[in-house]
């Protein structure tokens, strides 16, 4: 069973940083890929980063969404299934809930989605 679990959100103010982690089981974790995508309140889901995980056919290739460009750092650890997502000089518009997604788009593998982890930027 495809298990996706974050974890990391929290109250930060602006300015600070936060790390989220999603903790993956039941699936080839080497060769997926692995997308965080978030939902402000009220609105649309929004993609906000992606990593090839080393097996992948685009190994090791990370792409970030302009909000996330230069203030975040997706990453994985493949000795323990986790995917992180560093979050530096975060502002109240990165306030949302943040998923975990496993392989987003993709029929062959399996689509998964994580549970979600809130993220809240305010002083």
């Amino acid at each position: 069973e495809v298990q996706l679990v974050e974890s990391g959100g929290g109250l930060v103010q602006p300015g600070g940083s936060l790390r989220l982690s999603c903790a993956a089981s039941g699936f080839s974790f080497s060769v997926s890929a692995m997308t965080w995508v978030r939902q402000a309140p009220g609105k649309g889901l929004e993609w906000v980063s992606v990593i090839y995980n080393s097996g992948n056919n685009y190994a090791n290739k990370t792409y970030y969404g302009d909000s996330a460009k230069d203030r975040f750092i997706i990453s994985t650890d493949n000795a323990k299934n986790t995917v992180h997502l560093q979050m530096n000089s975060l502002k109240s518009e990165d306030t949302a809930m943040y998923f975990c997604v496993k392989d987003l788009g993709d029929n062959e593998r399996g689509e998964y989605w994580g549970q979600g982890t809130q993220v809240t930027v305010s002083s």
